[in-house]
C-alpha cells in the first residue's frame, strides 16, 4: 500500500524547505497547504505571538470514515515538529547506494522531525486511497520544539479532541517506544558577594567565585540515580583579575523520571547554596522552574499495548524504553492525554552527520497505519 518513492520524495522535499527553530512560517505554510490539498481541516492556534517563533502550532483533522459503531472507536493524535536545529538552511538531501539519506555534511539533515510528518502524510494517503476504516484522528504539528518544546507549552488543551496518541520523535529502530521521559527544570543561581582590591586588602572582600565553587561542591551533580539527573551548564562571574568577584550567577538543570524526585533535586541544590552563602556572608537568589512533567507507562499500558500490537502485526520487533531527554510527547502527557514516543530511526540527530534510511521512513509510514487500524478494531 505504500508508495515507496513518494514518501521519501516527500521527505527529500520537506527538509529542503528552512526550518530552524524560530524561523517555521515557510514549513507552516507547505504543510497547511497539503493538509488541505488532502481534505483535512487545518487549524493554525494564535500561540505565534507568545512563542515568538515563525508561526503557530497547526492541529490538523481527519474526521472519522467507514467504521462501524464511530462512537465506539476513540479520537486519538499523532504529533511531530516542523522546526529543526542548527546548521539548517540549504539542506541539500542525498539518497546513497546504502540506503541511507543524508546532508552533503555542511548541515544537519533533519530527519527530527520531517520524516515523522512525511510519514503522517503518506498514512493518510494510504488511508485515503484504500477507504481504510478509522476512528477521528489529529496531527498536531508543533513550532518550537527543538527551543524547548516551547509550541506544545503555549498550546490551549481545548484545541485537541483525542483520548490518547504517538509523538512521532524517538531515537532508536523503528518499532521501538519511548514510555517515559523526564520532567525538566531550569536553575538560576545568582550569588551576591563583595568586592575588594584583590592584592591591597582581599580580606574585605567576599569572593562569590569562592562561594559559588562551595556551593556546587555540595550539590548532587550528574547521574544521581537511575531516575534523576543534575548538571551546571553555565557558570559566569568576575572581571578584572585584581578585583575581588562580588557576583556570579549559575545556570543548571534537573531532570527526573519521577516529579517526586525533581523536586528534591531542586530543593537539595537550593539548601547547599543557601547554607553556603549564609557561612561565608554572601546573599543567594535561587529560582527554578519545570518546564515541562514526566511521564512513564507500564508495558502494559493500553496506549503501549496497542502500538505494539500494530507494530509486531507488521512482523517487526518491538521494545520498550526510558529517555533521558524530553518531547512533546511530555507536554500531552501532562494535557492528561496519554502519549507515547514512536522510534524514528534516525541517527546523530542534531549533527552535520545526522542520517536515516529510506526504508526506516516506508517503515513508519507502515506503523501509523497499523496503528490506525488497530485503534478502529475499538478495543
Amino acid at each position: 500500500m505504500i508508495n515507496e518513492q513518494r514518501v521519501i520524495q516527500h521527505f527529500m522535499d520537506l527538509v529542503q524547505i528552512d526550518s530552524e527553530t524560530k524561523n517555521e512560517q515557510n514549513i507552516s505554510k507547505v504543510l497547511k497547504e497539503q493538509f488541505a490539498g488532502l481534505g483535512l481541516y487545518v487549524y493554525e492556534d494564535d500561540t505565534m505571538n507568545e512563542t515568538g517563533h515563525g508561526a503557530g502550532n497547526l492541529v490538523v483533522t481527519l474526521e472519522a470514515e467507514g467504521v462501524a459503531g464511530v462512537e465506539g472507536v476513540e479520537p486519538m493524535l499523532f504529533t511531530c515538529h516542523m522546526d529543526t536545529v542548527t546548521p539548517g538552511q540549504g539542506i541539500k538531501p542525498e539518497l546513497g547506494e546504502d540506503g541511507w539519506i543524508r546532508s552533503d555534511g555542511t548541515t544537519i539533515l533533519g530527519a527530527d522531525d520531517k520524516a515523522g510528518i512525511a510519514a503522517l502524510f503518506e498514512a493518510i494517503r494510504v488511508i485515503q486511497e484504500n477507504n481504510i476504516p478509522h476512528g477521528k484522528i489529529q496531527f498536531v504539528i508543533t513550532v518550537g520544539e527543538e527551543s524547548g518544546l516551547v509550541g506544545a507549552r503555549a498550546m490551549n488543551p481545548k484545541d485537541i479532541d483525542a483520548s490518547f496518541g504517538y509523538a512521532l520523535d524517538s531515537n532508536g529502530a523503528v518499532g521501538t517506544i519511548c514510555v517515559a521521559a523526564p520532567a525538566r527544570a531550569e536553575i538560576e543561581m545568582k550569588i551576591y558577594g563583595k568586592s575588594a582590591h584583590a592584592g591591597v586588602n582581599p580580606e574585605d572582600g567576599i569572593s562569590a567565585i569562592q562561594v559559588a565553587a562551595k556551593a556546587i561542591a555540595a550539590m548532587k551533580l550528574g547521574r544521581i540515580d537511575d531516575e534523576t539527573t543534575a548538571n551546571i551548564g553555565k557558570f559566569q562571574g568576575g572581571s578584572a583579575l585584581n578585583v575581588v568577584c562580588d557576583f556570579v550567577q549559575i545556570d543548571a538543570e534537573a531532570r527526573s523520571i519521577v516529579q517526586e524526585k525533581i523536586e528534591q533535586q531542586i530543593a537539595q541544590m537550593r539548601e547547599a547554596l543557601e547554607t553556603t552563602c549564609r557561612k561565608y556572608g554572601a546573599t543567594a537568589e535561587f529560582r527554578s522552574e519545570i518546564k515541562y512533567p514526566a511521564f512513564g507507562f507500564h508495558d502494559d499500558h493500553e496506549v503501549v499495548q496497542l502500538a505494539q500490537r500494530a507494530i509486531r502485526s507488521l512482523g517487526l520487533e518491538t521494545s520498550t524504553f526510558a529517555s533521558g531527554g524530553g518531547s512533546d510527547a511530555n507536554i500531552f502527557n501532562g494535557f492528561g492525554i496519554p502519549t507515547a514516543n514512536l522510534a524514528v530511526g534516525y541517527e546523530d540527530i542534531h549533527t552535520t552527520k545526522e542520517r536515516i534510511r529510506a526504508a526506516d521512513i516506508v517503515k513508519l509510514s507502515q506503523v501509523v497505519i497499523a496503528i490506525v487500524q488497530e485503534t478502529a478494531k475499538g478495543k
